[in-house]
């Protein structure tokens, strides 16, 4: 081969690698998948029913321990952001306990208040229901 052809050839050669390592830096990348997005929060009422309307009065020492855990659980929640208020509320009839909390499935709802220590203990049942919060003032 005479060298000027043997040249160009090499010019030729290297011209297409160049060309090819341009393209594959421009190329378009494929669009990383998206995660599909997290569903919506609905706000779940939870209220949360004593063994006895006298509870409030006449817990007994164990009861008293389910119930300190129940407030160190929901306080958790509460700073977390999934409950947004809760509280007894103080019916002359017999005190219960109210929390409003965010979850995207009554399921998942369910879930966040049966892992209540109170609850788990046999002590408190559960009551759970989807509510439309129509305004909410932060606390005084």
């Amino acid at each position: 081969m005479l060298p000027v052809m043997r040249n160009l050839t090499l010019a030729t050669v290297l011209l297409a690698a160049v060309s090819a390592v341009a393209m594959a830096q421009t190329a378009p990348t494929q669009p990383a998948p998206q995660a599909a997005p997290a569903p919506a929060l609905k706000t779940w009422f939870v209220r949360l029913v004593p063994p006895r309307a006298t509870f409030a009065n006449d817990m007994t020492e164990t009861e008293q321990a389910l119930m300190t855990a129940h407030f160190v659980y929901w306080k958790g929640m509460f700073d977390k952001g999934v409950c947004l208020f809760g509280g007894p509320v103080l019916d002359p009839k017999g005190v219960y306990g109210v929390l409003a909390i965010q979850a995207a499935t009554e399921d998942e709802a369910r879930a966040i208040a049966a892992a209540d220590p109170s609850v788990k203990g046999g002590v408190n049942r559960i009551e759970v229901a989807e509510m439309r919060v129509a305004f909410l003032q932060k606390a005084r």
